[in-house]
């Protein structure tokens, strides 16, 4: 009809001898002719005639809907059965709620907090929410950015408010899915149910339900309907985990925060997808599909490993009208759409990680064609046949410039390759560098360095952020944790360590920094994570070797500023810089750096009086500077508990070849008023 609609008067005829061309009967045609006649008088805009648009929409709608006319060959036009009316209103709603009756009590508000920061999260408390799935062994499906990659503590929140503990029992590596645990024994006031995982209900135009704790709010229900299934995995930033390799679903469902690892339900009850995200400013919401999720599933529940294979390559899907710009020839094309009925396209090299088995073998704008010999045109299968094939050779078939290249590659361990353990170390966070990390910065995965997930204490004092790479202490190289934490447990307490760095930003921008080694306040402690228990198991080091001396100063390394009178000139050499900083907040204290000036009160035993401003706490490290270019390690002696003074002290014997002075205090009642000429020269 679409030619029709251009035409605005005169042109009933046509419209009429096409639902008669089309087979239907003469009051259909007719009918074509009552709704341009009634709305031949009406206009809208500058006096277009919307009549004629009417009688179109009215006759296909009829003709092309509910009649279904066909033709076949020359025979005379049939009418298909008449499909059975939608059900009503009330009845889709009694439906439904039938079903939230039977799924709310399996759905879980989930508290959980992450004690540690790791790769790219950080520590901190939030909430979110998952649904069992295995009700006998009390598994529970949620997101993997719920369960997080590092060391977390969680509880869920059942409907009838009873709580029970969970443990992280597994997080898949690529796709934002993973399961917690909880004993099933402990629920004692509520019949719980799992919710079946069906991924294959899932269609363009499904009517769906989003039941989860949206906005923190407990329970919140939201309806939507399944708009695309080939929607690209959304991307959350740089410094952030992004899913790939995987299509997600698409519906307006306004889902936010909390909504997080709620399922999306159909009418028969049945999951058809996760919420993992949604589109601020818009109503849209991003579902995770669930084939692999069910897969996953299945073998936890065998009691058997769940195996990932990559090729440390990131595909994207592309319809055929790019795929001809990318070198698919025609032939080909007609051979797999021949082959398979409903295919739109097919998955194309974006981009390799640096010394991974595709990286310089596969190129980007390649088309992945086959592997092993079987034709790959999504995701789902190009994932099943690399779980199959972990550390096996594959060759793979790819078309480039119009050739078909075969090409050898070794299927990786995607465990093997995800960091499971972390260094604590000067009260900082450090792991090896992930693959997630490794492809938002195109970066080489192995011997790269190590990655400062939190710099903490002593490592945030020398200029190290969040996303630094360590490459190597004091010429030695770090290429993992294991390296890393050998060479540090070596250096003395106070050592000055010369780190060589970079940022995973600026990768090719390279510094030096040296920052003092720290074993006083913070041990070195290794954990791993335990999938069975849950927990990330502590190895300390050994011990590490004794407190490093600090050496006297030589003579003429410092330089006093003479003063520019009398009085600054008596003072000069008896004030001090003081640094003060803090390994652990206590008291109320807001910042871990304080810097200030303080008096020699005695240059003989080493004792500088200074306000409660600069030195605050007991617990704490001080350091004492002269003449603006010396510094040495002070201790905090006594912390006035009424009056605005603190005493720190320091060894004489480091400053002994400097001027150093004891300030004149005045004793007695109160200093004598002084004259003009003591106030000129500023006595």
């Amino acid at each position: 009809f679409p030619r029709f609609v251009v035409y605005r008067h005169g042109h009933l005829h046509m419209l009429h001898a096409f639902a008669r061309a089309r087979g239907a009967p003469r009051r259909v045609a007719a009918s074509a002719r009552g709704y341009y006649r009634r709305f031949s008088s009406q206009k809208h805009g500058g006096g277009a005639n919307w009549g004629y648009v009417a009688g179109i929409g009215a006759v296909s709608g009829f003709v092309g809907g509910a009649m279904c006319y066909s033709m076949v060959g020359n025979k005379t036009p049939r009418l298909s059965p008449v499909p059975p009316p939608a059900t009503n209103a009330n009845e889709q709603t009694a439906q439904w709620k039938q079903v939230l009756d039977r799924c709310i009590p399996a759905i879980v508000t989930i508290r959980m907090t992450t004690t540690r920061a790791f790769d790219t999260e950080s520590p901190g408390t939030s909430q979110a929410t998952g649904f069992i799935v295995d009700r006998e062994r009390g598994i529970i499906l949620t997101n993997r950015h719920v369960v997080g990659s590092g060391p977390v503590v969680a509880n869920a929140i059942l409907h009838n408010h009873e709580e029970v503990e969970l443990k992280a029992i597994y997080r898949d590596p690529v796709h934002d899915f993973g399961f917690f645990q909880f004993d099933p024994s402990q629920v004692r006031h509520l019949k719980i149910d799992a919710i079946p995982l069906k991924p294959e209900n899932a269609h363009i135009g499904l009517d769906v339900r989003v039941v989860g704790n949206d906005a923190g709010e407990k329970l919140s229900i939201l309806t939507g309907t399944l708009a695309r299934l080939d929607r690209p995995a959304p991307r959350y930033g740089n410094m952030s985990y992004n899913d790939f390799n995987t299509f997600y679903y698409q519906a307006a469902s306004s889902t936010s925060g909390g909504s997080s690892g709620s399922p999306v339900l159909d009418k028969s009850g049945a999951a058809v997808a996760l919420n993992a995200a949604g589109r601020r400013g818009a109503a849209s919401s991003f579902y995770l599909p669930l084939n692999r999720v069910k897969r996953a599933l299945t073998l936890i529940q065998k009691g058997e490993e769940v195996k990932r294979g990559s090729l440390q390559t990131t595909f994207a899907y592309k319809p055929f009208d790019e795929l001809r710009r990318l070198g698919l020839t025609s032939n080909l094309e007609e051979n797999l759409r021949r082959t398979f009925k409903k295919i739109e396209g097919m998955l194309v090299v974006h981009s390799t990680v640096r010394g991974g088995p595709g990286y310089q073998k596969l190129k980007a704008g390649d088309i992945l064609h086959s592997i092993k010999d079987e034709i790959l045109t999504d995701f789902v299968d190009l994932e099943a046949l690399l779980d199959s094939n972990v550390g096996k050779p594959v060759t793979a078939k790819v078309i480039r410039d119009q050739q078909v290249v075969d090409v050898l590659l070794t299927v990786d361990d995607l465990h093997a390759i995800t960091p499971n353990a972390l260094l604590e170390a000067g009260g900082g966070v450090l792991n090896n560098l992930s693959y997630h990390q490794a492809r938002n910065h195109d970066l080489p995965l192995t011997n790269s360095g190590v990655y400062v997930a939190k710099p903490g204490y002593i490592m945030s004092q020398a200029g190290i952020t969040s996303g630094t790479i360590i490459r190597s202490i004091d010429g030695k190289p770090t290429p993992n944790l294991d390296e890393f934490g050998r060479i540090l447990n070596q250096l003395p307490h106070g050592h000055r360590a010369a780190l060589r760095i970079s940022h995973v930003l600026h990768p090719k921008q390279e510094a030096i920094v040296m920052p003092s080694i720290d074993h006083r306040w913070f041990r070195i402690v290794k954990r791993v994570r335990n999938d069975v228990s849950g927990e990330w198991d502590p190895t300390p080091y050994p011990s590490h070797p004794p407190m490093m001396s600090p050496e006297p100063i030589q003579v003429g390394t410092a330089m006093f500023d003479p003063g520019k009178n009398a009085a600054e000139k008596a003072v000069s050499q008896c004030l001090v810089g003081v640094g003060f900083t803090m390994p652990f907040l206590i008291d109320g204290l807001h910042a871990q750096y304080y810097r200030g000036t303080g008096l020699v009160a005695d240059a003989e035993k080493g004792l500088v009086v200074v306000d409660r401003n600069t030195v605050p706490s007991g617990m704490g490290d001080v350091t004492l500077s002269f003449g603006g270019s010396v510094e040495i390690p002070g201790k905090v002696e006594c912390i006035n508990p009424i009056h605005n003074i603190s005493v720190v002290s320091y060894d004489p014997k480091l400053v002994s070849s400097l001027p150093v002075k004891s300030a004149k205090f005045h004793e007695g009642g109160k200093p004598e008023p002084a004259d003009e000429k003591k106030k000129s020269e500023g006595a």
